[in-house]
């Protein structure tokens, strides 16, 4: 499970990435804690030569999930919330799958268990 500096650490490597092919500072601007996890909004940090900070294009938020240590780089023409609640639901269909899987696994092993057992005669007395 990733704490809130572990996922920072994430992230900071992905901008890492990103600064080799931008002329500017890039940073995290906020961060915002959401249900699975954090949502980190990241851009220029710095002023540029216009004295305002630079306005860049594809820096959505990255989505950081506690329990299983994804990163995920949200799109920027996709709203926030929408990305959050299909993540969201990602999650619930992984969890489902999951489960059905387990149920899957279990019904097999006691399918398996009765069909031992009855393969074995048993001795007359």
């Amino acid at each position: 499970m990733l704490t809130e500096e572990d996922a920072r650490r994430l992230v900071r490597a992905e901008i890492t990435q990103a600064q080799e092919r931008i002329e500017c500072e890039l940073g995290i601007l906020r961060v915002q804690q959401v249900s699975f996890g954090w949502l980190f909004y990241w851009g220029a940090v710095g002023e540029g030569q216009s004295g305002q900070r630079p306005r860049l294009g594809g820096n959505g938020p990255f989505l950081v999930d506690r329990e299983n240590e994804r990163l995920i780089r949200t799109a920027t023409g996709v709203p926030v919330a929408r990305a959050i609640a299909d993540y969201e639901r990602r999650l619930r269909r992984e969890a489902h799958a999951r489960h059905a899987a387990a149920k899957r696994s279990v019904t097999q092993l006691d399918t398996a268990t009765r069909t031992t057992v009855s393969v074995h005669p048993r001795p007359s007395v």
